[in-house]
């Protein structure tokens, strides 16, 4: 007989085994899917997660992951302070778009001009344009006591409708023969998220993810506002007792979340995208949600977990080129990830019995 009992503590030692344990258990039934869909199991799951890394072309591909990771990890960083705190913010995929749209409006309102002040006026506005964005599910559950994760999931339907209304009309290129699609920023040099050392990756969206990173791990780490979110998600009511004011908790967090999805936006728009259109987001919002669970919601995990979904996103490219892997098949190996990780974690607060025998 199967029997589940409740660990004293966590498990130490699972809270670090079952990501991976998560990772080796999505290779294994991602590899049975391929094998469904008439691929090589094995050479499928290679090309994904080791081509990028050690063929005769990653030289090409390692600069890409950091492309792809940067919006992630930034994102993802923003999410964990919410979701350690109990505040539930789905809708970093709006909150992506609209920074994006806010900081792209300025530097294309400032168009052709020269000025070293017109990417920090950018940036200034996609973070702002995402923060705000984040703030009505917020400021809908203090005032109201809406659920912040309807309304912050339903509010990404209403942003990329905004996205296609902007590429159509406001922001579309008066230059582009009337096809959907702003100008181009990455050839505006004043509003350009150029790479900083060619042939690298690395844009000022890989500098803000490592500064988030940092800033992340000193505040949970070393700062009393870390403490009052770690207190609020583990115990709301001992951190009412202990003066933590829950409205003013759910703002920041949904701000801080917000703002950092608004830049990721805003660093992809004016470098990789180059430009406001109708298929910009590519869903790193909803992706940013599994590298925050697969990373522990911890800073240093997340910058990993950032690193090994990139991996699946060149990865799963280079499957659908070389091996004509379907692209739905890597969208379900990703969020294979999260299922896994979640199924696993109940050994974290668990031990599993059989019987009198303990097994895990």
């Amino acid at each position: 007989m199967i029997m589940l009992e409740k660990r004293p503590q966590p498990s130490r030692g699972w809270t670090f085994a079952t990501p991976v344990l998560a990772v080796v258990l999505t290779m294994i039934v991602g590899g049975a899917l391929f094998a469904v869909l008439g691929n090589d199991p094995i050479e499928t799951i290679r090309v994904i997660f080791f081509d990028p890394l050690f063929s005769e072309f990653a030289w090409y591909y390692r600069p890409q992951l950091l492309v792809k990771g940067a919006p992630l990890v930034l994102i993802a960083i923003g999410l964990s302070f919410g979701f350690r705190a109990g505040v539930w913010n789905i809708g970093a995929e709006g909150q992506y778009i609209v920074g994006a749209i806010c900081g792209a409006a300025v530097g294309l309102a400032m168009y052709p001009a020269e000025s070293i002040l017109i990417f920090p006026a950018m940036v200034i506005a996609g973070a702002l344009g995402g923060m705000l964005w984040a703030m009505i599910p917020g400021i809908l559950r203090v005032k109201f006591g809406t659920n912040e994760i309807l309304v912050s999931l339903m509010l990404v339907y209403v942003a990329e409708q905004l996205l296609a209304s902007m590429a159509l009309g406001a922001l579309r290129n008066p230059d582009g023969m009337g096809f959907p699609g702003s100008r181009n920023l990455a050839q505006y040099p004043s509003a350009a998220n150029l790479e900083l050392i060619s042939g690298s990756g690395m844009h000022w969206g890989v500098v803000a993810a490592l500064i988030a990173v940092i800033f992340a791990y000193v505040m949970l780490s070393r700062h009393i506002f870390g403490f009052q979110v770690k207190l609020s998600g583990l115990a709301p009511r001992a951190a009412a007792f202990s003066g933590v004011n829950p409205s003013r908790l759910i703002l920041i967090c949904m701000a801080i979340s917000g703002g950092l999805a608004g830049l990721a936006g805003l660093f992809e728009v004016a470098g990789p995208a180059g430009q406001i259109s109708i298929d910009f987001n590519v869903g790193y919002g909803f992706t940013a949600i599994i590298v925050a669970f697969l990373g522990r919601l911890h800073p240093v995990g997340i910058l990993l977990a950032g690193g090994l979904m990139a991996l699946t996103y060149i990865g799963g490219e280079i499957a659908q080129s070389q091996l004509g892997l379907p692209g739905a098949a890597i969208q379900l190996l990703q969020g294979m990830l999260l299922f896994f990780l979640l199924a696993v974690d109940v050994l974290t607060h668990y031990r599993v019995r059989f019987g009198k025998g303990e097994v895990a």
